[in-house]
């Protein structure tokens, strides 16, 4: 197929995750002329929405907080803030446990799970808890010393995070104790058996990794947001697709520029400098400043030609360790006579002594349409459960989807999820009108995500992130590949920091003055 060259552009940005529109949109603001390019129809990455008879699915994260109110620690409401672009907010503390200890609800904030460890412990796990909290508050002040909106990639940042340098001086020796693993904090602490598996669900959920391989700051950051009085949660009305419209929104309101199946097929390079990309339909855009891929390490490695970059960090980044991937329902449901009390979130575990990483032995449940009854039909609910990075890929790789072995597999894989089900509402399978099962090569096919990884696996203290500096000039990258953390904050932070690097230090300083942080 002939080339066809289009017109150029300032930063091209290889998808439209969260990370990557963050980045965008940020730029945008800056005055950078910016084009997202988008292999999917739709926006969003893992995060996107998507409809279907009816219903309207988030495909990936279902857990929200920090981003219903201002000025935040989230990055991700960082971003909004910069970008002046907000939306409309469902606000909720409460989500039920499917513990091997049995049922029961619980909720964010100092106190409430406090009567829950005393009711299923005792007074001496009460008092372990209560000792974690006091332990935890100088780490979550120091966890959040340094704002992520204040860090860029060049000399600048002395500069920009120089206005915290008295909280970073009186945080020093605890922000120390935040780049090891989250164990080392609770080891002389936490003696409680199922205390110390609730660290480790809390710390899977954060990182895809228990306590032993997170990173303490992210712990602490999420203690700093969870567990502080009068907290709640967040959930956007109308879905995940909701934010991401937001996002676009604020890309689109300052010149930056969406496209839609606009699939990259390989970065260009001219002069040993990233120039632009090549899409699946020949088009060639061209950008004079950077291009920045919010690909996953493994996938933006497949987009740069042989021989550009060194063999030797091609093949360390390409042994970045994984998390597992995924089993995902959405389900629609007659809601008619249902429980009253149906939560909006659910966790499930099996069995505690198999490991919290064991395949199918956690599984989220997010019922969304308790809060915002608009995302289903009326008198209907819909459900997404899923295994969160807990489902191998190699017990998938090289089935083909058609094949009557996929569907089979697809069947025995899916029971876990079932039971797990069974046990929040026992005659679900009878309400059940929708029902669309996905595996890890659904994840890896319409997400574009590697081997349908839920990120990176990478044990606190063992190695870093690949983080946005590449060797080949020109090109950076964003989102969950390059920032410690699996989630929203994380890739929000990583693409802000990156669009952060391209602004002037007034810019960045105005920015930070606009949106409310100061040292």
């Amino acid at each position: 197929m002939l080339t066809q060259t289009i017109q150029e552009r300032e930063i091209i940005i290889i998808g439209s995750g969260i990370g990557g529109l963050s980045c965008a949109a940020l730029l945008a603001k800056y005055g950078f002329k910016v084009t997202v390019c988008e292999s999917h129809n739709l926006a969003g990455g893992a995060a996107h929405s998507f409809e279907y008879q009816g219903y309207k699915f988030d495909s990936g994260p279902s857990l929200y907080s920090g981003l219903s109110y201002s000025p935040s620690a989230n990055p991700l409401r960082q971003v909004l803030d910069a970008i002046e672009e907000d939306l409309s907010w469902l606000n909720y503390d409460t989500w039920g446990c499917c513990l091997p200890e049995g049922d029961f609800n619980t909720s964010v904030g100092v106190d409430q799970f406090c009567q829950v460890v005393e009711r299923l412990r005792g007074k001496e796990a009460l008092r372990e808890w209560r000792s974690l909290q006091k332990l935890m508050q100088p780490l979550k002040d120091a966890a959040i010393a340094i704002p992520p909106a204040s860090i860029r990639l060049d000399a600048g940042v002395l500069l920009t995070i120089g206005q915290f340098l008295p909280s970073l001086v009186a945080q020093a020796p605890n922000m120390f104790k935040l780049t090891g693993p989250f164990s080392n904090i609770i080891d002389g602490t936490i003696r409680d058996p199922f205390l110390r598996h609730w660290l480790d669900l809390l710390c899977f959920l954060l990182s895809g990794l228990p306590a032993k391989g997170t990173i303490a700051a992210e712990v602490a950051f999420m203690f700093a947001d969870w567990y502080r009085p009068g907290v709640s949660l967040d959930y956007p009305m109308g879905g995940s697709g909701a934010l991401v419209e937001a996002l676009v929104r604020g890309l689109k309101k300052y010149g930056g520029e969406l496209l839609l199946n606009a699939h990259v097929e390989q970065i260009l390079v001219k002069n040993k400098r990233a120039v632009g990309v090549r899409l699946r339909n020949g088009q060639e855009l061209r950008a004079k400043k950077a291009v920045i891929s919010n690909a996953s390490i493994w996938d933006t490695l497949k987009l740069i030609p042989e021989g550009i970059i060194p063999n030797a960090y091609r093949k360390q980044k390409e042994s970045t360790p994984q998390c597992d991937s995924f089993m995902h329902f959405h389900l629609g449901i007659d809601a008619a006579d249902m429980r009253p009390d149906l939560a909006c979130h659910y966790i499930v575990v099996n069995d505690w002594e198999k490991g919290i990483t064991a395949p199918l032995n956690v599984i989220l449940v997010s019922i969304p349409s308790v809060l915002d009854p608009g995302l289903a039909p009326p008198g209907k609910h819909l459900i997404h459960a899923y295994t969160p990075g807990n489902e191998p890929y190699q017990l998938w790789q090289g089935l083909d989807r058609r094949s009557p072995a996929y569907a089979q597999q697809k069947h025995e894989r899916s029971q876990a999820i079932w039971t797990a089900l069974d046990r929040i509402i026992p005659d679900i399978r009878s309400r059940c009108e929708v029902t669309l099962i996905g595996t890890p090569l659904t994840h890896e096919r319409f997400l574009r995500r590697n081997r349908g990884t839920y990120g990176p696996a990478i044990a606190a203290g063992t190695g870093f992130f690949p983080g946005a500096n590449t060797p080949l000039p020109g090109l950076f990258c964003c989102g969950d590949s390059t920032f410690p953390g699996i989630g929203l904050p994380a890739v929000a932070a990583s693409g802000m920091i990156v669009a952060n690097t391209f602004a002037s230090l007034s810019q960045h300083l105005s920015m930070l003055k606009e949106i409310g942080i100061r040292g």
